[in-house]
Order: C-alpha cells, then structure tokens, then sequence
C-alpha cells in the first residue's frame, strides 16, 4: 500500500475517533438526570458524573501522551485506549446503581487520553504551515460529534426491550449505543491506522515517510545539486566540531528530531530532554490562552450541567425536548469553528502555499 494511502486512511481514522469522542460526551446530556433520578441518586450526582469523566481524562491524558512521546507508537496506546472506552460505556449501560454509572464514567475518561496522542502525532506528522489547518479540521470533527450527539436521542429514547438480564430502554440505550461505536472504531483503527516511522535518506537527513511522498528532498543518485543543498543546509544548523574532516561529516553526525531541531548525534533522544515545563508554560502567550481556554469551558459545562434539571423543573422538558435544545445550542456553537476551520483551509491553500518559497529564501539567508 502507498504511503499517501495509509496516510490518508490514518487521518480519516483520527476523524473518526474525534467525532465518536463529540458524540459520547453529549448523548447523554439530555437523558443522565433523568436516569440517576431512577436510580435515586442525590442531585449532586449529575454533577459528579459530568464531572468525572473529564477528571479521569486529566489524568491519562498527560500519562499516555508522555507514553507516546517515548515510544514514537500511537497505534497501540490508542487500541489501549478505547477498551476503557467500550468497558465504560457498556458499566453505564447496566445501570444496576449510581454508583456503577459513576464509575462507568470514571473508566470511559480514560479513553479519552488518546487524544494527548493523536495531537503528538499530528504535530510530528505535520509542517508548522499547516498545523493549525490539520487541528482546526480535527477539532471541527469533534466540534460535529456535539452537535449531532444529542440527535441520536431522537430514536433511542425509543428503545424498550430486554437484552438478556439487562434493560435497554431510553436511559441505558446512549450507553450500549456507544459500547458499538466504540468497539467498531476499535476494528477501524487495526485495519486503517498506521504509524507511519522516520526513515533516513542517503545520510543527509532522516524524514517521515509522508514528507518524503511530498516534498522530497533529495532525488535519485544523480540528482547531486539538491543533496548537496540539503547537506549544506544541515551544516548550517550545526555547530562545528573538530571531527569534521570531509562534506558529508557534519550531516552523518546529526539526526533529526521530530520537533524541527538538528542536535548532536551524542544528544538525548527524549523529546523531553532541556525541557522546561516553567519555561514553556508560564509563557505570557500561553498563560493568556489556557486560562481563556478554562474560562470557556468551565462556563459551557456549567451552564450544561444545570441547564436539564431547570428544564424540566420550570418547562416540564422531557427527552425528546431537550435533545433538540442541545442540537440547537450545537449548531449556534459549531457554526463559528466551522466557518473558522473552512477559513484557515483557504487561507493555507491560496496564500500560505505560493508565499512559501518566499518564506524558504527568508529561512535559509539566516
């Protein structure tokens, strides 16, 4: 199979996996009050409950994302990953008491530490001119998986049957809903996501394989004039040793490293070697986005969190109800992302391209 090919697929899986990730988080919004309410759970449990998924996604994220750094493997921490998600989901399905549905989500948060993967993937797997394209695209995906979630309520809350010992009816239903999807991405990702490795080419600079299909750098054994602009490149972002005895030395003393940076074949191969989480953290920049990146989400959760108990309490708003208030609030949400996503497309295509060789010429006179 070509590259491109298992490129492409591996993206469309990640797609996948973003929109199932959007459609587990909302499809029980308009039904887990109700749900706990026949359970007899406390009030606070819906909270709880929201709340625990993301907690135990706060704390596999960094922990698989670190995994996956070491390794340079997404394929197996991802596969790892979903099991958490199709146990989770399948403990909710159960219902036998509050309890059990807020451990289901306790185990399903944990599934969603891929994500910490799939964005180290991606940031290896891409060019710092379309990063921000490929993340607008995926986090659009999971932007779809919202607006669509609640929707799925419209024929599930028309569930009532028995599946051997369990009860599958409008409350339960979300959860084995989502046990299938997730145990059918879990055979998508074995058949369609590669993990595609860095492989060297004759000695003048390790590459992906994809930026190889694309933008090759060195041509055939004849094509000595662009081998030598790459050798010559590399020797310009080296410093220079007492060991550099010929043309070629300085390229075969180095390697490169998934983040853009040539360092020294004696180096550290850990992505976290020099790194300073002080440093890159407490950024004025970076500061500025996490924190209104905090206040957004604390607000939208919030606001999600009580917005069913007052439906139902001052409307008299039922399943059917409140599964198209969050579709509707879901496409007032997913309008703006969209539209930002389509824009930074364009964008890429018409100016950052023909401005590109323009900007190589600006790199290489430094």
């Amino acid at each position: 199979m070509e590259t491109r090919t298992k490129r492409r697929l591996t993206n469309g899986a990640i797609g996948l996996l973003f929109l199932f990730s959007g459609i587990e988080y909302a499809v029980i919004l308009p039904t887990i009050w109700a749900y706990l309410e026949t359970l007899k759970a406390e009030p606070y449990f819906l909270g709880l409950g929201l709340s625990a998924f993301s907690f135990s996604g706060l704390i596999a994220g960094p922990i698989l994302g670190h995994i996956s750094d070491r390794s340079w493997r997404t394929k197996p921490i991802i596969l790892f990953a979903n099991l958490f998600e199709i146990v989770g989901n399948f403990m909710y399905f159960m219902g036998y008491s509050k309890w059990l549905l807020l451990g289901s989500r306790l185990v399903a948060g944990i599934g969603t530490g891929a994500g910490a993967c799939i964005f180290g993937y991606l940031t290896r797997s891409t060019s710092t001119g379309e990063r921000a394209t490929v993340f607008a695209v995926v986090m659009a995906a999971r932007q779809a998986g919202l607006l669509i979630g609640p929707g799925f309520n419209l024929f599930l809350r028309l569930c009532n049957f028995n599946l051997g010992p369990f009860k599958v009816n409008k409350y339960t239903s979300p959860g084995l809903f989502m046990c299938l999807m997730w145990t059918i991405l879990q055979v998508i990702i074995i058949f369609m996501y590669y993990d595609l490795p860095l492989v060297p080419v004759d000695n003048c600079k390790v590459v992906s394989v994809e930026e190889e299909e694309e933008e090759p750098l060195i041509g055939g054994v004849g094509d000595s004039s662009r081998c030598s602009t790459a050798i010559e490149h590399d020797k310009s972002h080296v410093p220079p040793t007492s060991e550099t005895v010929g043309e070629n030395s300085a390229a075969d003393e180095d390697h490169y490293i998934p983040n853009g940076h040539i360092e020294d074949s004696k180096t550290n191969n850990n992505p976290f070697h020099n790194f300073s989480a002080a440093k890159e953290y407490l950024r004025e920049e970076v500061v500025v986005v996490l924190t209104a990146q905090f206040i957004t989400l604390f607000n939208q959760t919030a606001l999600e969190t009580m917005v069913t108990p007052m439906t139902q309490k001052y409307f008299n708003f039922g399943e059917l109800e409140n599964s198209l208030m969050y579709c509707m609030c879901g496409v007032e949400e997913g309008f703006p992302l969209c539209s930002a996503s389509l824009w930074l497309v364009c964008f890429s295509r018409s100016w950052a391209c023909p401005l590109s060789p323009y900007l190589k010429y600006l790199y290489f006179q430094k």
